[in-house]
């Protein structure tokens, strides 16, 4: 069953999506909604290539959206692009928290990273892991702080912004719509051995086999 309210999205003053309100719900009733599905895994060919922008905002939209909410919650992840689930379409959602524990839930479709000037960057290179990268950790220095840009699911602009481990979120989903998986961003050594990882466990949620 499709999305059924079609509600503006909350903006606050600074105009940014307000997604820190009523979490709880919100989360709730997308995945009560939405039908899980399995996750692609590296190797297949929908994780490595840029999808196609969203242009038609509607029923089908809105069941992606809610099947996406699903997904992430039966694999325990904290963002999920919809190549993710084998969809060739420009949308990610989030249940996230930030450094300060501030939940963050929401989703963009035809996200895009805003370029920050160089000076004002402060890399965090923490550990990032990746569903579609099952059981396999590495650190990646990313920035700190990140904004998104893109649409809701009305066709509305919108944009999203966030700090810490919400900042590599927002960044590690944007990537995935461009066709890069983390791992991209390693060096070889640190690649294969995050593949290695990958190889040696077993994933907690259903994922689809590559051929």
């Amino acid at each position: 069953m499709a999305q059924q309210e079609n509600q503006v999205t909350p903006i606050d003053d600074e105009g940014y999506v307000v997604d820190t309100e009523d979490c709880e719900a919100r989360e709730l009733a997308h995945r009560e909604r939405g039908t899980s599905r399995p996750i692609t895994v590296v190797g297949n060919p929908v994780l490595h290539r840029e999808c196609k922008d969203v242009t038609e905002f509607g029923e089908e939209l809105a069941q992606l959206i809610d099947d996406m909410f699903a997904s992430q919650k039966t694999a325990e992840g904290v963002g999920l692009a919809a190549n993710q689930i084998g969809v060739d379409a420009k949308v990610f959602v989030y249940d996230c928290p930030d450094d300060d524990g501030k939940r963050h839930t929401g989703y963009v479709v035809n996200p895009k990273l805003v370029e920050l000037p160089a000076a004002g960057r402060v890399l965090d290179d923490s550990n990032e892991g990746c569903l579609s990268v099952p059981t396999a950790y590495a650190p990646l220095a990313r920035p700190d702080y990140a904004e998104v840009t893109g649409q809701d699911a009305q066709g509305n602009p919108v944009k999203l912004r966030g700090t810490g481990y919400f900042a590599r979120c927002l960044q590690h989903e944007t990537d995935h719509l461009y066709g890069y998986l983390y791992i991209d961003r390693l060096s070889k050594r640190e690649r294969k051995d995050a593949l290695r990882q990958m190889e040696e466990g077993t994933p907690r949620y259903p994922v689809v086999p590559n051929d």
